[in-house]
Order: C-alpha cells, then sequence, then structure tokens
C-alpha cells in the first residue's frame, strides 16, 4: 500500500459514510418536530466536527496539503485504520437502521418518537457517537500526516465533550424513568465498560 492509495480508500470510506445517511436525511425531513435544539452552539459543534472529519481529510486528500507535516508512512498502520473504517461503517449503518425515522442529525425530538433500546443500542446508549470515534481514530491511522491525521479527533472530540451530557438531558426530559433504566444498564460508548 502506498499513501496514496491509503488516501484514496479513506476517501472512498468518507463518500460511504454519506451514502449511509442521506436516506435517512431524506426520511427525517418529513417528521414533525416537537422539540428542536439547533441553535448557534450546535451549529458551531456541528461545523467543528465537520471541518476535522470533513474538510481537512478531503483536502488533504484532494491537494496534499499540508505534505510538509506528513509522517513516515507505514503500511500496516494504514490497513489497521481502513480496517477501523470499515467497522465504523458497519456500525453506522447498524444505528441508521435500529434508528429509522427518530434519527437526527442534531438534538431533535420528533411526534410519536420512540427510545430505542434494540439492535446496537442494546450494548451502547450512543452507538453512533462510537462510530464516530472510530471514524476520528481510523483517520489519524490512515492519514499519516501530523495536522489532518489528529484532526477528526480533536474535532469530533470537541462536538462529543460539549454535546453528549445535553442530548442525554434531552433523553431524559422526553422518556423519563425509561431513560434512566435504559442509562443504568447500558454503557455510554464501549460494551461492557462502565
Amino acid at each position: 500500500m502506498t499513501p496514496l492509495v491509503a488516501k484514496l480508500l479513506h476517501g472512498l470510506c468518507m463518500v460511504a459514510w454519506w451514502a449511509i445517511r442521506r436516506p435517512f436525511e431524506r426520511k427525517t425531513k418529513r417528521n414533525t418536530l416537537t422539540r428542536d435544539a439547533m441553535d448557534a452552539r450546535e451549529k458551531a459543534l456541528l461545523a467543528v466536527s465537520f471541518t476535522g472529519l470533513g474538510l481537512l481529510p478531503f483536502a488533504y486528500i484532494a491537494t496534499g496539503f499540508p505534505a510538509a507535516l506528513d509522517q513516515p508512512f507505514s503500511t500496516p498502520r494504514a490497513i489497521a485504520g481502513l480496517l477501523l473504517f470499515g467497522g465504523a461503517l458497519a456500525l453506522f449503518h447498524a444505528t441508521h437502521k435500529a434508528l429509522g425515522r427518530n434519527w437526527s442529525v442534531t438534538l431533535r425530538v420528533r411526534e410519536e418518537h420512540a427510545l430505542i433500546t434494540g439492535g446496537v443500542y442494546r450494548f451502547v446508549r450512543h452507538p453512533m457517537y462510537t462510530a464516530f470515534w472510530m471514524w476520528a481514530l481510523a483517520q489519524a491511522l490512515t492519514l499519516q500526516n501530523w495536522a489532518v491525521g489528529p484532526a477528526g479527533i480533536i474535532g469530533f472530540g470537541t462536538l462529543y465533550a460539549l454535546r453528549v451530557a445535553r442530548e442525554e438531558a434531552l433523553m431524559r426530559e422526553t422518556f423519563g424513568a425509561a431513560w434512566d433504566d435504559y442509562a443504568a444498564r447500558t454503557p455510554r460508548l464501549v460494551p461492557f465498560l462502565r
């Protein structure tokens, strides 16, 4: 494997991520919302995450900039990153499938919103965040550049750190004791880790 092949395969994984999400974006546009927390803070967090996981890697793949910050290329590391990204894609798809019309890119509650506790949600409360963490780690392994590699961890990490408590508060407000029971028995991100 070469750095160019690793970059191109990482880019294909990014396209696959979008292809998984796109049909759900269209379906959820028909939802009638009872609560929408899309405010300036949420927009800023989404922009930071998108920059780290989308804009910077895309620019690097397309142009090679900033090549001066490239690390010595490691094929095993790139392969590990691509395998991790493949796992992230599988989890991402399973998460969307489990959520169906309950999915939203931001903190929203729709009419007839259901608390999903089956499928991948049996194992963790936030499998989509788990998938994003896997993507961010895959980026650091595959795009071996001191700026672009860790940009996903920084970008998504910022969103996660400043959003997850707010999201869980919204779930508690919406589902009450059912959420509390679910949260008490289900780890947040990693199965079997409390």
